[in-house]
């Protein structure tokens, strides 16, 4: 059962967070977004990353009225933000280049790790999932996450050090919300090498770490060229393949509500596209 951060009885909040970038954050975020949405879930994709990566992937241009001031002053609520993608069910909300202050914003604030939670309470019954693509980093930003999420999703590439990494995020994690659900997954993953290999018998017993592991694949880096989802643009390529199945991991974890909506068929009609 998640420990639901403190949103209403509906709406579930997964944050995808990490130490360190260049892991494939933001492509899980933009595959489970789309992922979830088709699943028959309400679902908002917030990009809280200054690179606007997830933002330009659903074809949004990364500017915020007002930039991040404006929105973390709460004077206003969150749909006044947010913007219709092109696909059903699947709303976003774009990322800002002045998000690279932003710790500083929350900084400033007297209660700074419940500024996320309190702005997304009002969307409780507009949304059922809630995806938070957050910037690499362990700041002020991510501590409000934290307590406002329901599941922290961590990709981990096959290296020790990004091991190391998650070992920090737990720690993090732990000391702010303890007993807070914490799901790691093995990212651009390619077992042609020695290393990732081990990684990948290494990591079998390690409880925090999903079944699922995300391949390195083209389809994955094809997407901010073609500006869709891989899940929609290769859905039987390997990594889409892997991103169903995860999903299929988070959407168990997070104990949701049935759908209210009617399941999309992301891979009718697909070809056997190759697994590269």
């Amino acid at each position: 059962m998640p420990s639901n951060g403190g949103q209403g009885a509906w709406m579930r909040v997964v944050a995808i967070a990490g130490a360190k970038g260049g892991v494939g954050k933001t492509a899980v975020a933009v595959n489970l977004a789309m992922l979830a949405s088709a699943a028959g879930y309400r679902t908002l994709l917030w990009d809280l990353d200054p690179q606007g990566a997830a933002t330009h992937c659903y074809r949004a241009r990364a500017r915020v009225k007002g930039g991040a001031v404006r929105i973390l002053a709460g004077k206003r609520g969150l749909d006044t933000y947010i913007r219709n993608t092109d696909h059903v069910r699947l709303d976003l909300l774009p990322a800002d280049p002045s998000f690279r202050v932003v710790d500083t914003v929350l900084g400033s604030r007297r209660w700074p790790d419940r500024v996320i939670r309190k702005l997304l309470r009002p969307l409780d019954r507009t949304y059922d999932v809630v995806i938070l693509d957050c910037a690499p980093g362990l700041g002020i930003v991510t501590e409000s996450v934290v307590a406002a999420c329901d599941l922290v999703l961590a990709p981990v590439v096959p290296a020790p050090l990004s091991v190391r990494s998650l070992d920090q995020l737990q720690e993090f994690v732990d000391e702010r919300r303890p007993g807070m659900p914490l799901l790691a997954f093995l990212s651009m993953l390619d077992e042609r090498k020695v290393l990732h290999r081990q990684m990948v018998a290494q990591v079998r017993s390690d409880p925090r770490f999903a079944l699922s592991a995300v391949p390195v694949s083209s389809a994955v880096e094809r997407m901010g060229l073609e500006q869709i989802p891989a899940v929609m643009a290769s859905p039987l390529n390997l990594a889409a393949v892997a991103y169903r199945r995860l999903w299929a991991e988070v959407e168990d974890r997070l104990d949701l509500e049935a759908p209210r909506g009617s399941v999309i068929d992301l891979t009718a009609g697909a070809s056997a596209d190759a697994a590269s």
